[in-house]
């Protein structure tokens, strides 16, 4: 483990960031996310915190573990039991003791390279000189009157700040970044690049080949490799007008020449100003954010009603509206009148929402603590960063639509119990508490979501009860990426499985949970279905996903639906999260929609005509498994199959290929030492960047032509040239070592003192590289509509002229190789930084840019492309959490109106929030005897038990249906067109008994059901779709 990461030690980590450093290991997800120069301006920035309750802490955890340059919390009120509902860093001995002193060394060591300090004071507005000391001020739970005060001093004197309150159900957030605010990038997203096909007189730019060009109007562009048009390429940034989704105007161009081809454009990410008003102005005239478009009139409802909160509390010597109290909440109402405006702009009050606004002012609920506090932090992260656009300058948020209906609410029912969960009570009520206690809950994954899932289960004491259970699957270990987003492990918990870890950190945030977590460290999958049996589906009541991967995620949700129960998913993708909630008998399933495929690049686009980074990164890991991943592979088969040759490699239909590959790595480039694996990887830096360039050009000169006449240089492909070897060019260097490792790797070759520059220098000057001659005979494919001239012709078994007995005569035959002799294949991981994986694709990469005079992309880049890696950050993460346990409650409750539930998706860059009921499941019918019948083409099921064929066909016939096929799997088991005598020996046979004859398995001892598709006829005789049917077993 790094010792720069000992907490014992912040000061190094600290002062590594100061230098301009950042620790990509720990960083790495979330610096493709932010960029490393926002990181560094974050990296500069001082943050003042105020109020430490559930919403304090978790933005202070957000930008603690985002890393800044120093983090100052206040709060010298002492901890009430009540605050341990959302403050999960408070522990129930702390009860009495100042907020921030226990709190200040808890969020210390989520992150060294953040130091953490207690304001030093008991109220902010005695010195308000000592606010300059930082770059952005976070107010929560302070009174309004503080807040004005605060909020005019930061204003004048160019300090940020963030105020942030939540009330139950109820959160909003205000901001002010001064007079002339910058943004350096209001998106976040990658600059949009294409290639131009033509510029008109005008200033018409067309993109080549109809392809959408993505721009927007007032976007700016910049042009190289412009001909004829010359002048465009060393021009300012333009603006442009979309004219269309392939064509945008740059406006005039006279006297810049006039187009005669190729070019590429290259979108400009230009500063935006905003002016922010003070609070005092915008409390009179509100620009309010909207967070959801099916509330439109309730932003100005709660400005009104959070103001009379705040008067009410000023009031009544800083006490806040008892829950559910009526006669509070009338005061509330009459002050919320003073704050109505007057004439024209009087607001009319909606009585029933600031009623309930008063019932639950001490709510204290972590839901919307994560939901707030994740926005907060991320609103603070780009003050000082610049990255993305905040908001402007209010938005209001609220899910009243959680409030349960299953169960009675009143004063009574409401009021305080003295325990931990009274923040929660005074929303809900105690009957609610308890439904929620006795809860059995599978949580799918214990990474970032994972963990903020546990976290927030804890402080509304999910499953605390006699008949609660949480079950935590996860077979991954920790790994010190991993600590920049999932809060709940520390540096020594790298390499320990993240379900133990998660599980031991949420049960000591609320000890009631002690006993009531179950550990699943398995893969969840159709190969653990022995261990997540029916047993253990049948007795949850709900799932929960925080997965990072579709097919695991599809997979549970087939399991949710085949078991009816309720599920909800969500994900992130850096400043973007999902949240879909899927309902028995009422929603779609996350399977019923699919996202659009990856992208893939044509092949003949990587191998002979790249026109972008992202081209050359794909080659170079083809590359990658050409060279250390399938050949060893193959090797090992051959070596390890018998008559490997005769059975496997007849069938491939690439015998020459792959027999060469075999001999090659077995007598031609098998090393001996270290030596050797250099000369190798000499020698493949000058086939792929001298040779085949040669080649190519040989078979396309520069000046070649189309059959049309058309250079055929242009558009998308660029002519390359190609690299003679040079010792003294980095990247030409890196390639050489970073092969050189992984051949030797794959031949189990010790490398422990590394391989230097200067061993490979003197290495390759005794080698003799010989002089490239194109050949005439090789032929290259022109484009991905051709057909390839090097493919085999499906089903030839090719031999040339004895080639194959030739190349199989050359392989040495497996027994005369040492006993036990095999190769090492690699497997890919990206973040191990001394593996040289990284290494190698981004030289090999980068040398490729090089020959086709593409910009080159560093490591960081690279890595992001090849390892396909999923950016992440820790506000995106606690908001989404946030979002799927306020669906959770609604779960909980037993909701049966579609209309209450809500999909989410969210883009804290930009910002944007957008909740949408979930899709109906698709619905059918079909005619029995009896009239028409309905289903749920989702979640019905016809379920029956292992009876004889016979009577399966004639209770269905009782029904209306006539079987026309029936299969199990892959087995068709029974169709109406078979003869008598095929079905006369199935007819008698159970249902599990037909199955295990037809398909020769047996039905595994675990399984308790089988599953039938069925095609049918209803009473009409016209084919309709129907439902499955599921076969119980008695076991």
């Amino acid at each position: 483990m790094d010792s720069k990461m000992d907490l014992n030690g912040p000061s190094v980590a600290t002062e590594k960031l100061q230098n301009g450093e950042i620790d990509e290991a720990l960083y790495s997800r979330q610096l493709y996310v932010l960029g490393h120069e926002a990181m560094k301006r974050m990296g500069a920035s001082h943050v003042l915190i105020a109020g430490l309750r559930g919403l304090g802490v978790e933005i202070a955890k957000n930008i603690a573990l985002a890393g800044v340059k120093s983090l100052t919390l206040f709060d010298p009120e002492p901890v009430a039991t009540s605050d341990l509902a959302s403050q999960f860093f408070l522990r129930p001995n702390d009860v009495g003791k100042p907020r921030a002193s226990v709190t200040v060394p808890r969020i210390a060591e989520l992150n060294a390279y953040t130091p953490v300090s207690q304001y030093q004071g008991t109220c902010l507005t005695e010195n308000l000189e000592t606010l300059k000391r930082y770059q952005v001020v976070v107010l929560t739970g302070t009174p309004l009157k503080d807040q004005l005060i605060i909020a005019e001093f930061c204003h004048e004197n160019g300090i940020y700040i963030v105020i942030t309150d939540i009330f139950g159900l109820f959160g909003t957030i205000f901001t002010d970044f001064g007079k002339d605010f910058a943004i350096a990038d209001a998106t976040g997203e990658s600059p949009v690049t294409g290639i131009v096909a033509d510029i008109d007189s005008d200033g018409l730019v067309s993109a080549l080949d109809e392809i959408r060009h993505g721009l927007e109007d007032g976007d700016h562009v910049t042009f190289t490799e412009i001909e004829g048009m010359e002048k465009l390429n060393s021009i300012e940034p333009r603006q442009i007008v979309v004219k269309g989704p392939y064509t945008f105007s740059i406006g005039d161009v006279s006297g810049l020449g006039q187009y005669t081809r190729g070019g590429l454009y290259t979108q400009v990410k230009m500063p935006k100003i905003i002016h922010f008003q003070s609070l005092k102005e915008q409390l009179k005239t509100p620009e309010l954010l909207m967070s959801d478009f099916a509330k439109f009139d309730r932003p100005q409802q709660l400005h009104v009603g959070f103001q009379a909160l705040h008067k009410y509390a000023e009031q009544h010597n800083g006490q806040l509206p008892r829950p559910h109290t009526d006669s509070d909440a009338s005061v509330v109402l009459q002050y919320a009148q003073d704050f109505c405006g007057e004439g024209e702009n009087k607001i009319t009050l909606d009585e029933k929402l600031l009623r309930e606004l008063s019932y639950q002012a001490h709510g204290d609920l972590a839901p919307m603590a994560a939901f707030f506090g994740g926005l907060a932090a991320q609103e603070v992260l780009k003050s000082v960063s610049g990255k993305f656009h905040p908001i402007v300058q209010w938005l209001y948020f609220d899910s009243l639509e959680s409030l349960p209906s299953s169960v009675k609410r009143s004063e009574e029912l409401c009021k305080p119990t003295g325990t931990r969960y009274d923040g929660q009570i005074a929303v809900f009520g105690k009957d609610f508490q308890e439904k929620i206690s006795n809860v059995n809950e599978f949580l799918v994954g214990a990474g970032a979501i994972g963990c903020e899932m546990l976290k927030n289960w804890a402080m509304i004491g999910l499953a605390t009860g006699p008949n609660g259970k949480i079950s935590v699957a996860d077979m991954d270990q920790i790994e010190k990426s991993n600590l920049n987003r999932q809060f709940l492990f520390r540096p020594k918990d790298v390499g320990r499985l993240k379900s133990e870890c998660a599980a031991e950190a949420v049960q000591a945030m609320n000890p009631d949970l002690k006993g009531k977590i179950s550990i699943r460290p398995d893969r969840v999958g159709p190969e653990t279905e022995h261990i997540f049996n029916e047993d253990f589906w049948e007795e949850l009541d709900g799932v929960t996903n925080a997965l990072d991967n579709v097919d695991a995620r599809q997979y549970v949700d087939r399991r949710c639906v085949f078991f009816r129960k309720p599920l909800v998913d969500s994900g992130t993708l850096g400043t973007k999260g999902n949240t879909q909630v899927i309902i028995p008998m009422m929603t779609e399933s996350y399977s019923s929609s699919q996202d659009p495929p990856e992208q893939s690049f044509p092949q003949c686009t990587l191998r002979s005509f790249p026109n972008k980074i992202d081209h050359t990164i794909a080659w170079a890991k083809e590359k990658f498994h050409q060279y250390f991943v399938g050949p060893p592979e193959t090797v090992n088969l051959y070596l390890s199959q018998p008559n490997y040759i005769e059975q496997t490699l007849k069938q491939q239909g690439n015998e020459i290929t792959t027999l060469e590959s075999i001999r090659d790595f077995l007598v031609i480039d098998k090393p001996r030492n270290i030596d050797d694996c250099i000369e190798w990887a000499r020698k493949q830096f000058e086939n792929e960047y001298n040779n085949a360039i040669q080649q190519l050009l040989y078979n396309f000169p520069k000046d070649s032509t189309t059959s049309s006449g058309a250079p055929f240089w242009s558009g998308p492909k660029r002519a390359p040239d190609f690299l003679k070897f040079d010792a003294n060019n980095t990247t030409h260097m890196d390639f050489v070592i970073a092969a050189a490792h992984l051949h030797a790797f794959n031949y189990d070759i010790h490398t422990n003192q590394g391989i230097t520059k200067e061993r490979c220098a003197q290495v390759m000057s005794n080698m003799i590289i010989p002089d490239f001659k194109p050949s005439s005979s090789v032929k290259i494919q022109a484009d991905d509509n051709e057909p390839d001239p090097n493919a085999q012709p499906v089903g030839s078994n090719f031999d040339d002229s004895g080639a194959l007995e030739k190349l199989v005569g050359q392989l040495p035959p497996p027994k005369a190789l040492p006993s036990g002799f095999k190769l090492e294949p690699v497997e890919f991981e990206k973040d191990d930084d001394s593996n040289h994986h990284i290494d190698f694709i981004t030289a090999a990469s980068n040398l490729r840019a090089l020959n086709y005079s593409i910009q080159e992309a560093d490591r960081h880049k690279t890595k992001f492309i090849a390892g396909k890696i999923i950016p992440a950050i820790a506000t995106t993460t606690a908001l989404v959490t946030g979002l799927v346990n306020l669906e959770l409650y609604k779960i909980i409750d037993g909701k049966s109106d579609i209309e209450q539930y809500k999909n989410g998706f969210v883009n804290l860059a930009l910002p944007f929030f957008g909740f949408s009921e979930p899709i109906a499941s698709p619905k059918g019918k079909y005619k029995s005897k009896d009239g028409e019948v309905k289903i749920d083409k989702l979640w019905d099921r016809f379920e029956v038990n292992d009876i004889p064929l016979k009577d399966f066909l004639r209770d269905f016939e009782e029904k209306g249906l006539n079987i026309q096929m029936l299969s199990s799997g892959v087995s068709l088991l029974y169709a109406s067109f078979y003869p008598p005598t095929k079905l006369k020996d199935r007819m008698g046979l159970k249902m599990s008994e037909l199955v295990e004859t037809v398909s020769k398995k047996a039905i595994p001892d675990h399984q308790r059901n089988v599953i039938f598709e069925m095609t049918a006829e209803d009473t009409t005789e016209e084919d309709v779709e129907v439902p499955y049917v599921m076969v119980k077993l008695r076991k």
